[in-house]
């Protein structure tokens, strides 16, 4: 697993990189251009950034913005309240705030919270207990859906991860439920999210305030979960 740290304090890009070490892999980098380039290069399970970077008052904005295209959740960090940041940033929205100053034991939380809800998705898929045909509704033409397995309660929003078919050829604006941030893993055949193909195995993050569209050539099949919270 990977998480991006942006962050243009050299001391705390250190001292941060090496606690979210600890959980997964990571890419610390300074400045705008240097995330902008990595978000192109690489995915990542979690983007941390800072709101103002390097001086630039919403240098996070254009980090934010680069993440949403290619569907991976954002962590925006920032001395001002939560619903500040939320208006400062709309229409696009991050899916955490972590506020100046914060313990590092916040830290971890939020970073293990993201990577558990990955984590969570992976163990269901591989149990591979499929819902019987009986089970799966029509939520919208060519699209299908079924309840999945049980998840660890604090991430998901009703404790239950779904299964989601689309037909060959099929498409629809992706709206998540329940708070509007949905992780989704692709588990078979390909989705494109909003001009951006991908094939499985791959896992993509439904940020809040999206509803991309999503189409389908061979069809697929995903399991997701929707976030509490």
């Amino acid at each position: 697993m990977k998480v991006l740290l942006v962050e243009d304090d050299a001391s705390l890009r250190e001292g941060m990189g090496e606690i979210i070490a600890e959980l997964a892999e990571v890419r610390a980098v300074g400045t705008e251009d240097e995330a902008l380039a990595a978000l192109k290069e690489d995915r990542f399970d979690l983007v941390i950034t800072d709101l103002r970077i390097a001086g630039r008052e919403q240098g996070g904005r254009a980090v934010l913005e680069a993440a949403r295209r290619r569907q991976q959740p954002v962590a925006i960090v920032s001395a001002a309240a939560p619903d500040d940041v939320s208006r400062t940033l709309r229409p696009h929205l991050p899916d955490a705030v972590l506020v100046k100053p914060f313990q590092l034991d916040d830290m971890l939380t939020l970073v293990e919270r993201f990577l558990g809800v990955r984590r969570e998705l992976e163990r269901v898929a591989q149990e591979r207990r499929l819902p019987a045909d009986g089970a799966w509704t029509e939520t919208s033409p060519g699209m299908r859906s079924a309840a999945g397995g049980a998840v660890d309660p604090s991430l998901g929003g009703e404790g239950s991860a779904s299964w989601v078919r689309l037909s060959p050829g099929g498409g629809l604006p992706w709206r998540p439920g329940g708070p509007g941030r949905e992780a989704v893993l692709l588990v078979e055949g390909d989705l494109e999210v909003d001009g951006e193909r991908h094939t499985a195995p791959r896992y993509l993050f439904m940020g809040a305030g999206q509803a991309p569209e999503a189409r389908t050539r061979e069809g697929c099949l995903a399991i997701t979960l929707v976030l509490k919270g």
